[in-house]
């Protein structure tokens, strides 16, 4: 089979490797139709990532046909239509038991960083049962592969530990795919304000038709002072990373107001300063998370419903074996007016 295999910073290639094969009885072999690439599997490649080693196909996100199923799965079989989750659950361990299935003991994050990934012809899924959710008939493949990860992502970590609630100031770092997605699931709660900051101009004006009540281009104008406008000088009550550098912490630590949240989505390589000398006496929580997936159903009947539409952040269209034009694309998104790409095996 075809896949995206990385070779260290910097480098991957789109090469020949062996159709994966059934190692322990719960796992299951799923034929690819449509993937994606996530800003993580950018992190990656810069090196952001050490665990991932040399030779890894990545991707963790898709969509596809069960090929074959281990003999201790239960609930797909050969032929069932399946949404890929991003994290591995073996369902039984004292995390998952909790929920929080992205420390799963055997599992978690895994595909693309710790076994190979989706960004392929066929990958293979361990603890199939838990990590697998069956799709209904005649539905959208493209919004679906949105379920993944993104969606869960932006709702779990940016809008859950937000604390977003009715009447609420939202404010959301970063305008890209991960940050649009926070911006379509805040909504649930019926926040008053959503300030949506980002230097481009173009990811500003999808975020206003996306439900953004005000934005703020954060390299023409003063953040800090723009959003402290827009609050009547009292900071927001959420301020959502959604980017993953040092500069973008920062910022969320300057415009949180009293009794705020700073929740954390973005995938940091760096580390960041905390200025406890203007936070101690804020009343802030800073929260941080891994994606459990835990939403994932309430997100499926979401979008079966159309109260959500994660059709809105796909962008790009690609054949799979045209992944690495899709990478350049991907990669240079302000350039190219990229949100996320769809892979069609």
């Amino acid at each position: 089979m075809k896949a995206l295999v990385y070779h260290g910073p910097h480098k991957k290639s789109w090469e020949e490797k062996p159709i994966p094969v059934i190692q322990k009885p719960s796992d299951a072999i799923v034929r690819i139709t449509k993937t994606t690439i996530c800003g993580t599997d950018l992190h990656i490649l810069k090196g952001d990532v050490p665990e991932v080693t040399d030779g890894r196909i990545l991707g963790h996100e898709g969509v596809g046909i069960v090929e074959s199923v281990g003999d201790s799965v239960n609930n797909f079989k050969k032929g069932d239509h399946v949404l890929i989750s991003c994290i591995t659950s073996c369902g039984k361990c004292y995390y998952c038991k909790q929920g929080m299935y992205s420390h799963c003991e055997d599992g978690g994050w895994i595909l693309g960083h710790l076994v190979d990934g989706t960004q392929a012809e066929f990958v293979r899924i361990p603890h199939a049962d838990t990590s697998l959710y069956h799709i209904p008939k005649e539905s959208d493949e493209d919004a679906l592969v949105m379920l993944s990860d993104i969606l869960p992502t932006g709702y779990e970590c940016g809008v859950l530990n937000g604390k977003i609630s009715p009447g609420s100031s939202v404010a959301i770092v970063g305008a890209g795919p991960i940050g649009l997605a926070a911006l379509l699931t805040a909504q649930f709660f019926a926040p008053g304000t959503i300030i949506m900051i980002d230097p481009d101009d173009n990811r500003l004006g999808v975020a206003r038709k996306f439900g953004a009540t005000d934005t703020v281009n954060n390299k023409k104008e003063d953040p800090v002072k723009s959003t402290l406008a827009i609050t009547e000088n009292r900071g927001v009550d959420t301020a959502i990373e959604a980017v993953g550098i040092p500069e973008t912490f920062e910022l969320c630590e300057s415009i949180v107001g009293p009794g705020g949240t700073i929740a954390n989505i973005g995938v940091h390589g760096k580390s960041v300063e905390l200025h406890l000398e203007t936070l101690w006496s804020k009343n802030i929580t800073i929260t941080t998370r891994l994606v459990d997936t835990v939403t994932t159903p309430l997100l499926l009947k979401s979008v079966q419903s159309k109260k959500l539409d994660s059709k809105k952040l796909i962008t790009h269209h690609f054949e799979l074996s045209d992944i690495m034009n899709a990478y350049d694309v991907f990669g240079n998104a302000a350039k190219e007016k990229a949100l996320k790409v769809i892979l069609k095996a």
